[in-house]
């Protein structure tokens, strides 16, 4: 057997009832955690604009889009996907060289599994399996350092979540997967300099391909068996070598995925605890701050802290402010949260935020880049105008894999989100077709998720 056909054995035969009591706990609350972050985009702009573009291509009616409307399963995978995506508040991964979120797959998984006319069983177990191999390849074959954006290990877990949700035989699931691995190598480019709306939809597209690829693959195409070890292929071009021997994989990875507390680039979230832990602190007055330094691990410095990746004191726009960590620390520090509201154009542009991200002063600490992933150190000092010194330092933040969301504070969330667009009553019904999410059809889910507004009552 060839690699690829050693993966898709696994994800054929893999099923939600390898999941233990707690991993089965922690799926349930991505799927309702990324729902909630879904709804919570649905009037953005460029999700509007995904959603008329589809209105005009049509499709056949065979996937739901959450706000209404139906269309072919892989134009569903996108606009869907782009909603979850669109506010960067979903769930991430954490391994040494790569970083990700599963939760990118959850679009794609649920067309497929509409499409197929299958049941929640068959939903969670397809995501299970998009989680497993998107983080385990996170883990083994990182690809950022060489150029290339972590939707490149995602192409291999959407199309194997898509196709085992389709039904399809390991052979089939082999060919689904070739074809979107080898085809879809994405450029880290997506994330670097001046951001754009690519960046959110850079894993919408990965997860639309995916789908794509599945659909082909079950009309019998095939794709390259050697597209990890082969000639030319992942290993020797991009990855280098690497093993995984998915005979002895689980379902267990979602357990070491985290949520997102506040709406930022993950690497962020410990560091704005300690932001606002000083902000509570008394005497300190947010106005007269005259300079804030931070200590973090390398990642978060290269990633959103002004390293590798591009100055971060530049921030115009919604996707620059949230993968600016000079952002996000003076947004904190001055409103106290960093939510949904701290992205509308009229806050990022504003004199204050402004003036105070530029008094951000960000350095990579060794002894913390060390303790990474495992912990996400931040050491935080602001100095007000007087010399007085606040500090404050954080390990981790509630939604950590040390400290995992519960379904109740994740239902805050998924509230707080969705409440704009949708009721009482139907923000009860979402919730209870996830936690009841078993033998029957996933349609029961799909239908209330159609009934959510897309206009702020």
């Amino acid at each position: 057997m060839t690699e690829v056909q050693q993966l898709a054995a696994f994800a054929e035969a893999a099923d939600e009832s390898w999941l233990s009591d707690e991993a089965r706990e922690q799926l349930l609350v991505r799927v309702l955690d990324t729902i909630g972050v879904a709804i919570g985009a649905i009037d953005a702009a460029p999700v509007r604009a995904i959603r008329e573009l589809t209105a005009e291509l049509g499709g056949s009616p065979a996937a739901t889009l959450i706000g209404g409307g139906r269309t072919s399963p892989e134009r569903a995978a996108f606009y869907n996907g782009a909603l979850s995506r669109y506010l960067d508040y979903m769930d991430s991964y954490l391994a040494p060289g790569e970083t990700n979120h599963p939760s990118d797959n959850l679009g794609a998984v649920l067309a497929a599994t509409e499409y197929a006319g299958g049941t929640g069983r068959d939903f969670l177990s397809a995501l299970a399996v998009a989680y497993q191999i998107h983080t385990r390849l996170s883990d083994v074959a990182p690809v950022r350092a060489k150029g290339f954006d972590h939707t490149t290990q995602g192409a291999y877990a959407a199309a194997a979540a898509c196709a085992k949700a389709l039904g399809l035989d390991a052979g089939r699931i082999a060919n689904a997967v070739a074809i979107a691995g080898t085809a879809n190598n994405a450029l880290r480019v997506t994330r670097t300099g001046n951001l754009s709306h690519w960046k959110g939809l850079a894993y919408p597209n990965t997860a639309k391909e995916g789908m794509f690829a599945a659909l082909l693959a079950s009309k019998g195409i095939t794709g390259p068996e050697a597209v990890f070890e082969g000639n030319k292929g992942f290993k020797e071009t991009i990855a280098g070598d690497f093993t995984i021997d998915w005979s002895a994989e689980d379902l267990e990875q979602v357990r070491r995925t985290i949520v997102k507390k506040h709406n930022a680039e993950i690497h962020s979230q410990s560091a704005l605890d300690a932001a606002l832990d000083i902000r509570a602190q008394d005497g300190f007055t947010p106005r007269a701050i005259a300079a804030v330094r931070l200590k973090t691990f390398d990642v978060a410095f290269s990633i959103i802290g002004g390293g590798e990746e591009g100055d971060k004191r530049i921030v115009r726009t919604k996707e620059e402010a949230d993968h600016s960590l000079p952002y996000m620390l003076a947004a904190a520090l001055l409103d106290g949260q960093v939510g949904v509201e701290q992205y509308a154009p009229e806050r990022i542009v504003a004199d204050d935020v402004q003036d105070l991200l530029k008094k951000v002063e960000i350095t990579p600490d060794a002894t913390f880049s060390a303790r990474f992933p495992e912990q996400m150190p931040a050491d935080l000092e602001v100095e007000l105008a007087d010399g007085t010194v606040f500090r404050s330092s954080q390990n981790s933040y509630e939604g950590f894999h040390d400290d995992p969301l519960s379904w109740d504070r994740a239902r805050e969330k998924f509230d707080r989100l969705a409440a704009p667009f949708t009721s009482d009553d139907l923000r009860d019904e979402i919730a209870g077709q996830i936690r009841q999410l078993g033998d029957g059809p996933i349609t029961g889910l799909t239908h209330a998720l159609a009934r959510v507004s897309t206009e702020r009552g």
